[in-house]
């Protein structure tokens, strides 16, 4: 870490330049890295394989496959980070979970909620952790039960809040924001169902394909007797919500979902579905890692946070992407594969649009609509883009981004080894 800052002051000094795609791709003791990367399943809440599963059981089994897969001791982990946003009294759930897996007491825990970025909150507060010397190897987790704690929309404001507009569209559910985006922009219903079909047909090719394989760890979870109640012990092994054979047409059929706000043109086709999962990323320095013999799947470089309109939400990723760019030196071009989080095909075609991105760079193994959404999505996310297998060999730049309740985006980038 030391190394880092004396290379920073030495590029102040010289006018050398510490960021930029030649930069990034060298290799250096201090670069924080990613040896692990697995998630469970995703599956539909409230119907899906895990909709039994506690928020604390799903923790359990993460912690679990962690300890069992990572090749790394639990005492020497310095922290850990748990990226949970409808999940009530977290902390409580991820301590407990943590330890009744094997973490010892001394590693200690925290919890992070930013809505649909907490887990990457939870991987860029490790990181940075690593980055400042803080600690040495962190451990960054994502989970939520969106069955066991469904959105229940926002809570009361006071009326000195509502007085201000922007803060009284805080408020507002996320389908109205969806239906701005689309009016405000021009999203036809037509195109947003041709990239919905589109996520749900690259979902099914990389499944089929075999592409998860690496990345999906098998759940070992409860599920309940509808008539007696009673909880039997089962293996979950595949994500549940990807729908094979989905077409434009078939989805131009489905009526709206919101047919009361703007041009009604979000549907539960074109939208992405309510999921239950979880997922987590061991990050150290690259030297720790070469001195444990671990693989590197990857480095991450930097994470920018931006704000946007509540009531235009889902472009938060508009400002979030050209941000962390510029902070990484890097150009448009100089990306390989790019994840923007498919909240809604409104705003997941406007921020395509938006930023002039290839449309055949985005979401290449499919998005949220097609696997579905647990609310800190970004690990699972991150876990398919590190184990991605259909990239030719110079395909290692990553950018992964997200649009955040009440009027935010967050982007990250990673280079793969």
């Amino acid at each position: 870490m030391a190394l880092q800052r004396l290379r920073q002051l030495s590029s102040h000094l010289t006018g050398a330049s510490t960021t930029g795609l030649t930069t990034l791709e060298q290799k250096h003791p201090d670069d924080v890295v990613i040896t692990m990367a697995i998630r469970s399943p995703l599956t539909k809440a409230r119907k899906g394989a895990l909709k039994d599963t506690m928020t604390d059981e799903l923790l359990l089994e993460m912690f679990k496959h962690v300890i069992a897969q990572s090749h790394v001791d639990p005492s020497a982990v310095g922290d850990i980070c748990v990226g949970t946003v409808l999940t009530p009294d977290p902390v409580y759930h991820a301590r407990g979970a943590a330890l009744a897996a094997g973490f010892p007491e001394s590693v200690p825990i925290q919890v992070v909620n930013r809505f649909c970025s907490s887990g990457l909150m939870a991987a860029t507060i490790i990181s940075n952790q690593i980055r400042s010397g803080q600690i040495e190897i962190g451990l960054a987790v994502g989970a939520e039960s969106m069955t066991q704690n469904p959105d229940k929309g926002a809570p009361p404001q006071s009326e000195a809040l509502g007085a201000n507009a922007a803060a009284k569209d805080c408020l507002h559910p996320m389908g109205w924001s969806s239906e701005n985006v689309a009016q405000d922009f021009d999203i036809s219903r037509e195109i947003m169902d041709e990239f919905s079909a589109k996520s749900y047909q690259r979902a099914e090719h990389a499944e089929k394909a075999g592409y998860f394989a690496k990345e999906i760890v098998p759940f070992t979870v409860y599920e309940k007797d509808p008539t007696t109640g009673e909880r039997k012990m089962v293996v979950v092994t595949k994500d549940d919500g990807i729908r094979y054979g989905t077409t434009k047409e078939a989805l131009l059929k489905i009526r709206s979902a919101f047919p009361q706000w703007g041009k009604a043109r979000t549907t539960g086709g074109n939208a992405s579905q309510i999921t239950d999962g979880a997922a987590a990323i061991m990050m150290m320095t690259r030297r720790k890692a070469e001195e444990l013999g671990l693989k590197i799947l990857g480095k991450h470089i930097t994470t920018a946070v931006a704000g946007c309109p509540p009531r235009v939400m889902g472009i938060g990723p508009v400002f979030a992407i050209p941000m962390v760019l510029q902070n990484a030196g890097l150009s448009t071009e100089d990306v390989d594969l790019y994840e923007i989080n498919e909240a809604f095909a409104s705003q997941y075609v406007y921020c395509i649009r938006e930023l002039g991105l290839n449309p055949e760079k985005v979401n290449v193994n499919g998005g949220a609509i097609a696997f579905g959404h647990p609310l800190d999505e970004y690990i699972p996310c991150v876990v398919y883009l590190l184990h991605h297998t259909d990239v030719k060999s110079f395909d290692h730049v990553l950018v992964t981004s997200m649009c955040i309740g009440t009027g935010m985006g967050a982007a990250a980038v990673f280079v793969r080894e």
